[in-house]
């Protein structure tokens, strides 16, 4: 069962307003991660669906950071279907977030007061997944169409929350352009686990990077 309903959710969002997300067929490799981005200051955290068996691993993952890190909401990624957003659900997904909108996952996750980020590309699947009851809708692959689809989004639909996923860089640079385009949040992915970190088991460099990243949020949005 979630620990958060999905507004406690969307409002760890907006006050930690960066979303790791990592997948990793080694549950304590994903321990060391998700531990070195709360160190950081991420409460909210998106554990992919990325490989075989992974809802194992997200299901000791939620058991541990519910002692271990009890104020993190962690919730499953790359989820396509309702069956496997139910799967997801059943064993503590605080929310489930998709690269794609489909109603049998909007129905499920309102049912349960999970809170869903759904992907979309176009105005029009943004304004459908509003409809279905999303909060915040991913802007997926992000690196496509950029900063400046997320700002003529905002310019006509000013009360859509955005959030670019899988097209951020953990930089001052992509991050000051996303911001200023007026999303709410970032999703980062791979950029803030470099291979060579995790092969070296450098946890700490991670949870640096991610203290780097929020103090330029912070300057951003203050």
């Amino acid at each position: 069962m979630a620990q958060f309903s999905r507004l406690a959710v969307y409002h760890k969002i907006s006050a930690h307003p960066m979303v790791p997300f990592f997948y990793h067929a080694d549950l304590q490799v994903c321990k060391r991660v998700v531990e070195a981005c709360y160190f950081g200051g991420v409460r909210v955290f998106e554990f992919t669906n990325g490989g075989d068996f992974a809802y194992e691993n997200f299901g000791e993952l939620v058991k541990w950071a519910n002692v271990e890190l009890p104020d993190l909401a962690l919730g499953a990624g790359t989820v396509v279907d309702g069956a496997t957003a139910s799967l997801f659900i059943q064993l503590g997904a605080n929310f489930i977030a998709s690269p794609v909108v489909k109603d049998d996952m909007a129905k499920i996750c309102n049912r349960r007061k999970i809170a869903w980020l759904p992907g979309a590309a176009t105005p029009t699947e943004i304004n459908y997944a509003e409809e279905l009851g999303a909060e915040i809708v991913k802007i997926f692959p992000g690196f496509v169409p950029g900063p400046a689809f997320a700002a003529a989004v905002k310019g006509h639909f000013p009360l859509t929350s955005i959030m670019p996923t899988d097209g951020v860089e953990p930089t001052e640079e992509s991050l000051t352009n996303w911001f200023k385009a007026g999303v709410v949040c970032v999703g980062i992915g791979s950029q803030l686990f470099p291979k060579e970190v995790l092969d070296k088991a450098n946890y700490p460099a991670i949870t640096e990077k991610v203290k780097d990243c929020f103090k330029i949020i912070s300057l951003l949005k203050s």
